[in-house]
């Protein structure tokens, strides 16, 4: 066969071939944030990580977000999950009922900052937690938490007694039991009404972290700032999409998306929320909002009021078939490691 037979030859088994094998198609999905466009969750988390899964797949997968959020907050869960929007996030405090094990990164003594804890949390929920399928119905994408949280309130808090029923606004988990646990009046309610609560005297005060502050323009109606080494709570997130969607993505980007996922979410929430934190910090402290250092007795207090809350905890937990405690331990020894950079 000649030279010039052999590469038309070649030239038509590869047209052949290019025609049985269809491109991959190009794919737009929605997404949507309970929390403002300008707040980092929706435009260095959520956006961020789309914007990352577009390059991923070469601009077959997209994502493009609702002009409003299809459900309540605590919705957002079943709102994924029944195909209202196919991509978002939610914290475990809104779905307590629902998600037990996520609650470990909120109790008391957990990491110093979000990138700590969040990392932390992704490894053990990953080893651990995932297989118990409290995240079943969605396609768990991953795990996060915010920064340290503190208490905020309208007037000085110097001791145990100056807490003694304050109404306070949590986002209810650990957070609210901590709240109950020192005496506060504590209440549940979404973060976005947070300015409305505390404007109009509804609540005396707000658990939040530091970065809470600038996202819900919190530094005109607050007095003072307290806070505790390592924070009083934290809120565990899952960053999750629609099943069925996932399931019809082609492997190929199942699988580039896969390698953004993770521990890789945990890093890029962890980091944002550290930056954000240092801004709210920064507002504090130009709002002219007294910032206090917790005193040696208040932490202790506020430590030994919460070890009840670590316990029901475990009890939880080991109703779910895991070693409770033992996972407790892990974690803790997790939270080191990631700090030493590890």
């Amino acid at each position: 066969m000649s030279h010039v037979r052999r590469f038309m030859l070649a030239v038509l088994l590869g047209g052949v071939i290019a025609a049985a094998s269809p491109a991959l198609a190009q794919t737009t999905l929605t997404m949507s944030s309970w929390v403002s466009p300008q707040h980092h969750l929706t435009a260095n988390v959520l956006q961020g990580w789309a914007t990352e899964a577009e390059k991923a797949t070469n601009g077959r997968v997209k994502f493009t977000m609702l002009p409003k959020h299809p459900s309540a907050p605590p919705g957002t869960f079943d709102a994924v999950r029944d195909g209202l929007v196919d991509l978002s996030f939610v914290t475990a405090s809104y779905t307590p009922a629902r998600h037990i094990l996520p609650l470990l990164p909120e109790l008391p003594g957990s990491g110093d900052t979000a990138l700590v804890n969040s990392v932390a949390f992704s490894r053990i929920h990953w080893k651990y937690f995932q297989k118990v399928g409290e995240y079943k119905g969605v396609k768990l994408l991953g795990v996060f938490t915010h920064g340290p949280g503190q208490m905020f309130t309208k007037k000085p808090v110097a001791s145990i007694a100056d807490v003694q029923g304050l109404k306070i606004r949590t986002g209810g988990g650990v957070a609210e039991s901590v709240a109950k646990a020192l005496g506060a009046s504590a209440f549940v309610k979404p973060a976005p009404e947070s300015y409305e609560l505390l404007s109009s005297g509804v609540a005396d005060g707000v658990f939040f972290p530091l970065e809470s502050i600038i996202s819900f323009k919190l530094d005109t109606v607050l007095e003072q700032a307290t806070l505790f080494p390592g924070g009083m709570y934290s809120s565990a997130f899952g960053f999750f999409m629609n099943e069925d969607k996932w399931n019809k993505l082609p492997r190929q980007d199942q699988e580039a998306l896969e390698k953004i996922s993770g521990e890789h979410i945990a890093r890029l929430a962890g980091a944002s929320w550290d930056e954000a934190d240092r801004k709210g910090l920064e507002q504090l402290k130009k709002s002219g909002v007294k910032i206090v250092n917790a005193n040696p007795e208040l932490v202790a207090e506020v430590k030994k009021r919460s070890a009840p809350i670590i316990d029901d905890w475990i009890t939880k937990a080991k109703a779910k078939g895991v070693d409770a405690a033992k996972i407790l331990g892990e974690f803790r020894e997790e939270l080191k490691k990631v700090a030493a950079g590890k």
